[in-house]
């Protein structure tokens, strides 16, 4: 027992390997304090990168960082006597490292240290909206088609991407849905971007960001501010009197963009105008366009979508007439195949006569 004890007192510590990786959606130099207390801590601290955004501001804080790849088994050699040694990941993860360690660790032939991967900084929610416009500017910079592309080019596929987001929710499909919210995502950063270039009024996404943050706030302050809202209609009777000091609107028609689909402007009027506590008689007139209007404002007194409904109709349609197709087709090949059946057996219709 006392001679294992001796073993186990003289084996030397394989000492400390700290993974430290960054997140470049977050501002270099915004670490953690565990990984400062780490850094400050180590014996030696390695980045493969010299580049790294994070090197000036390491650095700057007093941190010796030293620009080095080491293999996993210099790495290993390096930690011996217990030392620690911090490899400051890149932005691709130090791949080739990890699985030579797992090499070593896996021959059992070596002494490996303690291995721990460390974040150093986090992304926030809504990180990844950075990546997008960083990779919308590069396209709008180096891509032939959209750097020609204007407001005005674009417009009929932000109705188009609206649409199939329409159809995706309308149909219950979760991957559809996510694709197409991406797509009618894209067609904001993409405008935004455009209109950074403008000569005389330019604006970014940030300024596109910053607008409606503040429309949010100001629209619900019964979140944000002191006023109360118990119901869904409190909520409405705040964002409605809220939009009217700030648009300052002498009808409430304004603002209702007279190009939307026929249903669904009527069913607005007659929203708003409800909603105003307006007693409007309809207007009468020949024609379908009048028994529409009656059609939409009744749906939308009772509380649907008529757009909605029609579309689902129109959909039902669909499948009536693809399955009227269908029947038309079986009843073409059943009649062409007797036609082939009686033109190889002309007499069969005559047995037994």
């Amino acid at each position: 027992m006392n001679a294992s004890s001796s073993d186990l007192a003289a084996t030397p510590d394989p000492g400390r390997i700290v993974l430290l990786t960054t997140s470049h959606r977050v501002a270099p130099g915004l670490l953690s304090w565990p990984a400062w207390q780490v850094l400050r801590a180590a014996d030696a601290v390695l980045c493969a990168d010299g580049a790294h955004p994070q090197l000036p501001y390491l650095r700057e804080a007093g941190t010796a960082v030293q620009e080095a790849s080491p293999t996993a088994q210099e790495l290993v050699d390096a930690c011996a006597g217990g030392r620690t040694v911090v490899v400051v990941a890149t932005g691709e993860g130090e791949p080739a490292l990890t699985d030579g360690l797992a090499r070593l660790a896996g021959s059992g032939r070596v002494s490996m240290p303690e291995l721990e991967l460390l974040p150093a900084s986090y992304d926030l929610p809504g990180a990844r909206l950075l990546d997008l416009v960083q990779v919308m500017d590069r396209i709008r910079a180096e891509c032939p088609w959209s750097s020609r592309q204007t407001h005005e080019g674009l417009a009929k596929y932000g109705i188009e991407e609206a649409y199939e987001l329409v159809e995706a929710i309308e149909a219950g499909d979760r991957e559809e849905l996510r694709e197409e919210l991406g797509d009618v995502l894209l067609q904001v950063v993409f405008h935004a971007r455009i209109a950074e270039e403008h000569p005389e009024a330019p604006f970014s996404v940030d300024d596109v960001a910053g607008g409606i943050v503040a429309k949010l706030v100001h629209r619900h302050p019964h979140v944000f501010g002191d006023e109360k809202a118990e119901t869904p209609e409190d909520v409405k009777e705040h964002w409605l009197r809220t939009k009217a000091e700030e648009k300052q609107r002498t009808s409430v028609t304004e603002g209702v963009p007279l190009g939307q689909p026929g249903l669904a402007l009527a069913a607005k009027l007659a929203s708003r105008a409800r909603t105003a506590g307006l007693d409007v008689r309809l207007p009468r007139g020949e024609g379908i366009g009048y028994e529409l209007l009656a059609l939409a404002v009744r749906a939308e007194a009772d509380g649907v979508d008529p757009e909605a409904a029609l579309r689902a109709a129109a959909r039902a349609y669909r499948d009536a007439i693809r399955e009227a197709e269908g029947a038309g087709t079986e009843a073409i090949r059943a009649a062409r195949d007797g036609h082939r059946d009686a033109e190889a057996h002309p007499g069969a219709d005559t047995v037994g006569e």
